[in-house]
């Protein structure tokens, strides 16, 4: 059977008092954004516990939050454990990709699903999770990071998805328009493109984006960059069978008309709606956007309305 995209496995919405994971899967932590962020999560009315190496360094690479293998344990022991009920990253840079194969995936599946959430080089893991787990995620700010912490319209946006998801089911920014008209069904995927771009041909991803609508951002990549990272996914056929894009921030990537010319250029021939400036990503007031979930985009208007809430 032709390949597409098909609903993932939704994880259980969140309740005062319940115990949430604070992990660190790729960049190091600074210990004043963590303290910051646990406070925050504790005025949610939850319990927020530190993975053992949140605060680790690598001892050669300063980019990376300690070892592979201890971010790797991290990870895969909050989510197995049976009394957390959640996993939260605590920010992104890199490292991800590093780690992915030494998680046990087996023991992974047996635990029970929870919302995992994170954004950035965390894209790596969204993938991960929906094509190893079958598990839905939220692509969202991050405990550390400034979007959680200065930003309030950000995190009421993620709190509400997290216990009210009924309330956040038509995603809409006052930013957003139209770059190709048109409405459009499909599954949600997506993440930093370049992070989607690295993943081709690597075992365990997804053979396409068929069936799917793309929600995509990136930071840092100029305009050439993005040229290059869109044409490599057009190149491998990754972008055949795409019912729609939405296209959230592009941060340091330069001055926005000429990022926009090139995403005009690559993604206007596919002949799909797509709508831009979303307000999700590495842009300030980044809204949650969940991942493997039936959806409707209507470019004209703005909107990507979920079938059905983020969470059960």
């Amino acid at each position: 059977m032709p390949y597409s995209l098909s609903p993932l496995t939704r994880p259980a919405r969140l309740a005062p008092g319940a115990r949430v994971a604070v992990v660190a899967p790729a960049g190091p932590v600074p210990e004043e954004s963590l303290e910051s962020g646990l406070d925050l999560l504790r005025g949610w009315g939850l319990d927020p516990v530190v993975a053992p190496h949140v605060l680790d360094r690598h001892p050669a690479f300063p980019y990376l939050a300690g070892e592979d293998a201890d971010r790797a344990a991290d990870l895969q022991n909050a989510w197995c454990d049976p009394s957390v009920d959640a996993v939260f990253c605590a920010r992104g840079g890199y490292g991800c990709q590093r780690m992915t194969g030494l998680l046990d995936w087996e023991a992974m599946r047996a635990a029970r699903p929870k919302p995992f959430v994170g954004y950035s080089d965390i894209t790596a893991l969204h993938e991960q999770f929906a094509v190893r787990l079958g598990v839905a995620t939220l692509h969202a700010p991050m405990a550390a990071t400034a979007g959680f912490l200065k930003n309030e319209a950000a995190r009421e946006h993620l709190r509400a998805t997290l216990f009210d998801p009924e309330s956040v089911r038509v995603l809409t920014s006052a930013t957003g328009r139209v770059l190709v008209p048109g409405r459009a069904r499909g599954v949600t995927l997506g993440g930093c493109v370049s992070l989607l771009a690295a993943e081709l041909g690597v075992a365990h991803t997804r053979p396409s984006a068929t069936g799917g609508l793309l929600l995509i951002e990136d930071i840092g990549e100029e305009a050439y960059r993005l040229d290059r990272i869109l044409t490599q996914l057009l190149r491998a056929r990754w972008l055949d069978g795409m019912r729609g894009v939405a296209l959230g921030s592009w941060e340091e990537c330069g001055p926005y008309e000429e990022v926009r010319a090139v995403l005009r250029d690559r993604l206007g021939p596919l002949g799909v709606p797509v709508a831009e400036e979303f307000g999700f990503g590495h842009g300030e007031g980044a809204l949650t956007m969940p991942f493997g979930l039936p959806a409707e985009l209507d470019a004209d208007a703005g909107t990507l309305t979920l079938d059905v809430p983020a969470l059960v």
